[in-house]
């Protein structure tokens, strides 16, 4: 979503008055609804509106409260527009690990950990294992996967403001693009989609990141059963460790003909 600004351009010593467009960063009240109670806040974060029960649904499952989809009362979780809510209600006698959420009460478009309250709690346990010698992707199919993206990112061409998380199956084909003020958003509603289509794991698929792979969105992926993450930017210390530790299939650079493949290497097969 975008908005229609007037304002000044300025090119060298010379200033136009023109119209730009500039995506839309607006505050989202993560509900949840435990069998019938009353809906409880569990988090506020700025995004860019669109998506948002999956974007909850992404959040709660990488965060490790939802543990499966038949936990989700698809037909009683709704948006509320008016007031930025989204509330995810879980079926009757379900139990969601509340404990996973002990953070802070809001998170910005930026970060995706910002504000645990404990150490322990940033790091998260996947109920699924990757194989080691799946997918396989060739060089040229990893080459271009950026251009693939890149042709779809409508938002982005009209602002240069977005981050994008795609879905991709081992050939290159995309499955399904979102896009977000956030990475850590765009991550949660491209997995989020996949959730509410009852699709886990997605250990067949390629997440790619339109920007830098850092610690949480590897641990996202993790969680979501996804092998492999391909950046367009670097990847950060801690993304590394736990992509090895995770047995994830990490790259970065993904630009100008060119790749780093940080761990899992033997997922990039020879054309």
């Amino acid at each position: 979503m975008v908005k229609e600004l007037r304002i000044s351009s300025v090119h060298a010593t010379t200033r136009e008055e023109t119209n730009d467009l500039v995506a839309i960063e607006e505050p989202l009240e993560i509900q949840l609804q435990v069998s019938g109670q009353q809906p409880e806040t569990v988090s506020i974060t700025m995004r860019t509106p669109g998506d948002d029960l999956a974007l909850a649904v992404g959040f709660l499952w990488g965060e490790g409260v939802l543990t499966s989809f038949d936990q989700i009362d698809t037909a009683r979780s709704y948006v509320i527009r008016v007031s930025n809510q989204v509330c995810t209600a879980l079926t009757s006698g379900s139990k969601p690990n509340i404990s996973q959420l002990q953070r802070n009460f809001y998170t910005t478009s930026s970060c995706g950990v910002c504000g645990k309250s404990s150490l322990d709690l940033i790091k998260q346990k996947s109920q699924f294992a990757v194989l080691p010698q799946e997918p396989i992707l060739t060089v040229d199919t990893v080459h271009a996967l950026s251009g693939t993206v890149r042709r779809e990112q409508a938002t982005f061409e009209q602002t240069g403001g977005l981050h994008a998380a795609a879905l991709l199956d081992s050939n290159g084909t995309l499955i399904t693009l979102r896009e977000d003020v956030g990475r850590h958003n765009a991550v949660d509603k491209a997995i989020g989609s996949q959730i509410l289509a009852n699709q886990l794991p997605l250990s067949d698929r390629v997440l790619f990141l339109s920007g830098r792979a850092s610690f949480e969105l590897i641990q996202k992926a993790s969680m979501a059963g996804i092998a492999v993450v391909a950046a367009v930017g670097a990847p950060s210390s801690l993304a590394v460790e736990l992509a090895q530790s995770t047995g994830i299939t990490l790259i970065g650079f993904l630009r100008d003909g060119r790749f780093n493949i940080y761990s899992g290497s033997q997922r990039i097969g020879q054309d």
